[in-house]
């Protein structure tokens, strides 16, 4: 699944991205498509849920960020 966030408006976008990831189930991933780098993004999500989630960078901007978000458990 990919989640392209670019147009939606940045005060939405964490809470749709934690619904998102919520309904993975382990072992599934979404890809997020993002304008610039979503670290703290990555800070929250490791903060609310750790050792729940993989983070991995696919495109690194300038422009576009591209993230794989893997649901390593519940």
């Amino acid at each position: 699944m990919t989640l392209d966030v670019r147009e939606i408006t940045p005060r939405e976008r964490h809470a749709l991205i934690f619904r998102q990831f919520l309904d993975l189930a382990p072992g599934e991933s979404m890809r997020l498509v993002n304008d610039h780098d979503p670290k703290p993004l990555y800070y929250q999500l490791m903060a609310e849920y750790p050792g729940q989630a993989g983070w991995e960078y696919v495109e690194s901007g300038p422009e576009v960020w591209q993230v794989r978000i893997t649901r390593l458990t519940r």
